[in-house]
């Protein structure tokens, strides 16, 4: 399952799903060229999309497949989000496949959050120990500061839209001074404190 690309206007074989009234037709149509006369909620057809196979004997050819084309309407938009998948119509519904996609969405939101703000991908050893050690202390951030971003989306005035990595990136760059305070509420020295910060890997390695 994917999001339809924006270049893509496959040609409509069959609708899979039937609507009362005077419905507009959409088979043999250009997908994109019947979005505009469109309101209905849903959108569930089956395309013939064009591809070029890999090359044999020196030539490439084209051959066509069918696949399962869902739009759900963003009313907000006034457009569809449109999806692409082979998953069986009679068990997933279109609703059901815009959850699939916003979770596998935000998923990879999460992991790219990791690595970009937590380093995940930077762990310069190959010890498992401090592996584990490291990876377990981002995600404990990563929690933290997730509870963090919900105390304060609830105490704002109004409805603060704060994106969890811009978050993340903002909190990072906070972190010495909320651990100085943090340091002086425990009777740690301000030195010790900036240790902690700035040997984390170091000391993970050393634990092990």
């Amino acid at each position: 399952m994917s999001r339809l690309k924006q270049n893509a206007n496959p040609v409509i074989t069959a609708e899979l799903r039937e609507w009362r009234g005077r419905a507009i037709p959409l088979e043999g149509k250009q997908l994109r060229a019947v979005l505009d006369d469109l309101d209905r909620k849903y959108i569930d057809v089956e395309v013939e999309v064009e591809f070029k196979r890999g090359p044999y004997n020196g030539t490439q050819s084209l051959d066509t497949k069918r696949f399962r084309v869902v739009g759900v309407r963003d009313e907000d938009a006034d457009d569809y989000h449109l999806y692409m998948t082979n998953l069986a119509r009679e068990v997933f519904f279109p609703a059901d496949l815009a959850e699939i996609y916003r979770c596998r969405w935000e998923v990879e939101l999460l992991f790219r959050e990791l690595k970009t703000q937590y380093e995940l991908d930077e762990f310069d050893t190959s010890d498992e120990h401090v592996v584990r050690i490291l990876l377990y202390a981002a995600l404990l951030s990563l929690l933290v500061i997730r509870d963090l971003l919900d105390l304060v989306t609830e105490q704002a005035d109004d409805k603060l839209v704060f994106p969890a990595e811009r978050w993340a990136a903002a909190f990072r760059s906070h972190a010495h001074l909320i651990l100085h305070k943090l340091g002086e509420s425990l009777n740690y020295s301000a030195l010790n404190v900036e240790y902690l910060t700035l040997n984390r890997p170091k000391m993970a390695a050393e634990t092990v």
